[in-house]
């Protein structure tokens, strides 16, 4: 009979409570969004090399199996992401017509 190493799982928390893969800086949310989204395990490596695609294949079963949990923690990260949006946007408001005055100058130069 041979034996196998079972690879360790490759999830891990950070300090402020975000789950990465281990030895890199990929959330956990990335690959589920990009799997959520139809991307495949290779699409996934292909656009985060630092992956790889035991790893990819891992999360993927495991945010599979336990879908509620995965679901749950999105929703957590969702909400923060919004609060620092809101956070920033009202610390350092746009200028009035910032985006009126960047269309204006797109579209003079594609005119040109």
């Amino acid at each position: 009979m041979q034996s196998f190493d079972i690879p360790a799982f490759p999830l891990v928390e950070d300090a402020s409570g975000v789950m990465r893969i281990s030895g890199t800086r990929v959330p956990l949310e990335v690959i589920v969004t990009a799997f959520d989204c139809g991307a495949t395990p290779e699409e996934i490596v292909v656009n985060h090399p630092t992956l790889t695609l035991p790893q990819v294949y891992a999360i993927i079963a495991y945010a599979l199996q336990n879908r509620p949990r995965i679901d749950a923690y999105m929703a957590v990260r969702q909400a923060e992401a919004h609060a620092l949006r809101t956070e920033i946007e009202s610390r350092f408001p746009a200028p009035v017509g910032f985006r009126d005055r960047l269309l204006a100058r797109r579209a003079t130069t594609k005119s040109e």
